[in-house]
């Protein structure tokens, strides 16, 4: 009678063992900052619902997420059902992990041949993607590769000499690659387009047709993105198999985002954003500028003025681009002056204002700029500084987007912007006689 007891309790064992998989993860301290309905109107799934493999929800759950976004809700069952996908959702809702995760989980790391290929406008935003697939993926031994101008042609060909599932790429890149024959897509399954907006503009149309050539015909396509242009209507004609649409856009601009305006003259604006330094309880700040010589030029304002900056745009060298957007990313200065290199998918959770020193000429580059604050669902400061040339531009803005940019008030509400005041909820609004702390610099 003893064996039927032994193989119960080891029967047992492998049951609690398997049961506790989570309690073993690294899983990081749980985020405890408000959200907004842009990710907390949840259906109330959990990832375990997909039956996804466990490496990867090891990966997932160590990532720090913790249940499904709206988005990820939507399009991550579909994904895993073989449909193609156009979804259209908020800049910071989530859509990197809404198509990361059923890609992860639908390649077989046991083949040696590319599966899946993301395809992103920027080269910041491809090294961000493939950094994301990498930590969500670091416990099943998915191969990761990012490649894009401005790097080493000969490292690339050598790198996909070995054993690729997955290509994160920019459009000139990797079809400089496919039609060398060295990334070689005859069985790449799964073509992702993210940012799709401006990978369906006229710049790319040509190239996107000519890596779409490459694929197999019963490929699944998915397409990301917060806007649509018409031209996505010829594309889905052309390239995709009736397409399951989600659309999450109810509104246009992030529920977490306070947008305000400075009305003044172009001389005073170096003065304004010294105020709002000294002002504002700023963790991280990008400043947009419209050209790149005004770019350097604010920046070295800036630092003349005493605080940390760094400053980026696409004249710089590639490896110096990397360093900044690298070191940014880390901490290492408080503010970033840039042109709209960053305005697409760039997610630095540490962001809570974003300035636009300039600006935009477009209601599109005005919704993805002030989309790098407010990441997934926490609040996020916009602060506008316009003249007189610029009040129609405003006023366009509003109109399109369907949202209010107010004039910016004597003091502001820190509960709107700073983390820390979001979490205790101790602390009262700020009044006009009482004094804010500066901005102090993290690293200089």
């Amino acid at each position: 009678m003893a064996a039927p007891a032994a193989i119960s309790s080891a029967t047992s064992h492998s049951a609690t063992e398997n049961g506790d998989w989570k309690g073993k993860l690294a899983i990081p301290p749980k985020d405890k900052r408000k959200q907004t309905e842009d990710v907390a109107r949840r259906k109330g799934n959990e990832f375990e619902d997909y039956c996804l493999k466990r490496d990867l929800l090891m990966g997932i759950f160590e990532k720090g997420y913790e249940a499904p976004s709206p988005i990820q809700e939507e399009s991550i069952p579909i994904a895993l059902a073989g449909r193609d996908i156009l979804a259209r959702a908020k800049n910071g809702t989530g859509k990197t992990g809404a198509y990361l995760i059923p890609l992860l989980e639908k390649i077989d790391t046991d083949k040696t041949h590319i599966q899946s290929l993301v395809i992103v406008p920027t080269r910041e935003l491809a090294l961000q993607t493939s950094q994301l697939c990498i930590e969500l993926g670091k416990h099943m031994n998915a191969r990761v590769m990012v490649t894009t101008g401005g790097t080493s042609l000969r490292d690339d060909i050598m790198r996909l000499d070995e054993t690729v599932h997955i290509i994160v790429a920019t459009p000139g890149r990797i079809l400089d690659l496919i039609e060398k024959g060295v990334a070689k897509m005859g069985a790449c399954q799964i073509l992702v387009l993210d940012e799709a907006d401006k990978l369906l503009s006229m710049d790319y149309q040509k190239t996107l047709d000519r890596i779409i050539s490459r694929l197999p015909s019963g490929r699944q396509v998915f397409l990301f993105s917060a806007t649509f242009p018409i031209s996505i209507q010829g594309f889905m004609d052309t390239h995709m198999r009736n397409p399951y649409k989600i659309n999450l856009m109810d509104e246009l601009t992030l529920k977490g985002v306070t947008q305000y305006y400075a009305y003044l003259e172009e001389r005073q604006k170096v003065h304004c954003l010294n105020t709002l330094f000294s002002k504002l309880q700023i963790n991280q700040s990008i400043i947009f500028c419209n050209s790149v010589q005004r770019v350097e030029l604010l920046a070295k304002k800036i630092t003349q003025l005493g605080y940390s900056c760094f400053f980026m745009h696409s004249k710089m060298a590639q490896h110096h681009r990397n360093r900044v957007f690298h070191d940014f990313r880390n901490g290492e200065c408080r503010n970033l002056v840039c042109t709209d290199l960053l305005t697409r998918g760039i997610d630095i959770q540490a962001v809570n204002v974003v300035i636009n020193f300039d600006f935009p000429k477009t209601s599109e580059t005005y919704l993805h700029r002030i989309g790098r604050s407010g990441r997934f669902g926490h609040l996020g400061l916009a602060i506008n500084l316009i003249t007189h040339d610029d009040r129609f531009n405003l006023f366009s803005t509003e109109q399109q987007l369907k949202t209010e940019i107010k004039p910016v008030p004597k003091e502001i509400d820190k509960r709107l912007y700073v983390a820390e005041y979001q979490v205790l909820n101790e602390a009262p609004p700020q009044t006009s006689s009482s004094k804010s702390e500066g901005a102090k610099p993290l690293k200089t």
